[in-house]
């Protein structure tokens, strides 16, 4: 499963993201899964919103994909039609899509002392 990011470009200073927005790209990517639009984004497992984000909000979606190049392709996809079809997203651009990357989890890991054989937690070794 991949979380692919997209930031979605207001068409005006100061206009915010609808507050239904997680719920009308969810149904529009339920739709497509269902049944059939050509070159559809294909099954979505969650999507999520963050309207607060400076300088653009983005849009989060999980899905299963062979790829992360497909999964960004099929997220950009998803961006386009929802963008051309919403009545409520008209107007809005699609930016940068692909993976995010979870910095402040790998330097943590970075700067931890690790323990016998790497481990980064200390306890009992596993013994499954």
């Amino acid at each position: 499963m991949y979380l692919i990011h997209a930031t979605l470009r207001a068409p005006a200073a100061g206009v915010q993201l609808p507050p239904h927005t997680r719920e009308l790209i969810r149904a529009l990517a339920d739709a497509d899964a269902e049944g059939g639009s050509v070159g559809g984004c294909g099954p979505v497992e969650h999507v999520s919103t963050h309207p607060h984000v400076l300088p653009d909000p983005i849009l989060g979606v999980y899905l299963i994909a062979d790829s992360l190049h497909k999964a960004e392709r099929r997220t950009e996809a998803l961006c386009r039609r929802a963008l051309d079809e919403v009545p409520a997203l008209r107007g809005w651009t699609v930016g940068r899509v692909g993976a995010p990357l979870v910095t402040s989890y790998y330097e943590q890991l970075l700067l931890a002392s690790s323990g016998p054989a790497g481990r980064i937690r200390p306890g009992p070794l596993s013994s499954s």
